[in-house]
């Protein structure tokens, strides 16, 4: 990782500890909405974190049928299951159990996502990461990056570090988007590890821990919190036992934000041209 922006005062702490709440979404997706509620909005620049995750087909058999999208990018990280997707620019593929999908909506794009499994576990997030206003109207694009295209890491005690996205001691992530680049990991920890990573001052980001528990500073973080960092110094984690936790940081955009559902935008006036756009059937 460059250490231009690593900071030298003191351990990164937690500041806000935000527990998901049960939501639903597309055709009735039964999902846990974690970043994008009440207690945290946003943290720019990532508007949302969905994270879904069911054993039961009629939790998420319906998927997320065509919808609308500008002005930001989608990542859909999965867990375990079978994810389908297509769009109205003639991109389709499968993102599988680890996989990425890193998707540019820009200026405009509608696609679905259906799960092609019928029976057994689908888990996964779905996050939102903003775009500057220069990158909003960018052309509309995909990586699809399937579990044996991203690298990973142990540590000494057999840690397991999934680099998505970003820099983990000098190994670079699976991504390659340009208009923002934040850091997103995926950690697997063995019981009573103490892992330090470091960290950028200059970001705003969170711990998400979707199974086990950690502490970091001496603050317990557990199964379905998040964590909003305050970062200063190395980021330390430590657990007692097994536990799973992503990690997603990126630099602030700091440009005004106005939302209309699938659309994020910098004005009304551009959100309303976003409306009339799809109403005329000109979005992509």
């Amino acid at each position: 990782m460059s250490t231009s922006n690593i900071a030298t005062n003191t351990t990164t702490r937690i500041k806000q500890i935000v527990q998901g709440m049960a939501a639903s979404d597309g055709a009735g997706v039964k999902l846990k909405r974690v970043l994008g509620q009440p207690s945290l909005k946003r943290l720019d620049p990532f508007l949302m974190l969905d994270e879904f995750g069911s054993e039961d087909a009629q939790d998420y058999i319906a998927g997320f049928p065509k919808h609308p999208h500008r002005g930001f990018q989608t990542v859909t990280y999965m867990l375990n299951g079978k994810m389908g997707h297509k769009d109205s620019t003639g991109n389709e593929g499968v993102i599988e159990d680890g996989g990425l999908q890193w998707m540019n909506a820009g200026k405009g794009i509608i696609h679905e996502e259906i799960p092609m499994q019928i029976e057994g576990k689908m888990r996964g997030f779905q996050l939102w990461v903003n775009l500057p206003a220069a990158e909003k109207m960018s052309a509309p694009g995909y990586q699809d990056i399937p579990t044996a295209n991203i690298p990973e890491l142990s540590s000494e005690k057999g840690s397991l570090i999934r680099v998505l996205a970003g820099n983990y001691e000098g190994q670079e992530g699976a991504v390659t988007t340009q208009a923002v680049k934040p850091q997103f990991f995926d950690f697997h920890l063995v019981a009573n590890e103490s892992l330090t990573v470091a960290t950028q001052n200059t970001h705003n980001g969170f711990l998400y821990v979707y199974e086990g528990e950690l502490e970091v500073a001496g603050k317990k973080l557990k199964k379905g919190e998040l964590g909003v960092l305050d970062f200063t110094n190395e980021l330390v984690l430590d657990t007692k036992v097994e536990t799973r936790v992503i990690l997603v940081s990126g630099e602030p955009i700091n440009e005004p934000i106005v939302q209309y559902g699938p659309f994020v935008m910098n004005s009304q006036e551009e959100i309303n041209q976003a409306l009339r756009d799809f109403q005329q059937g000109v979005l992509a």
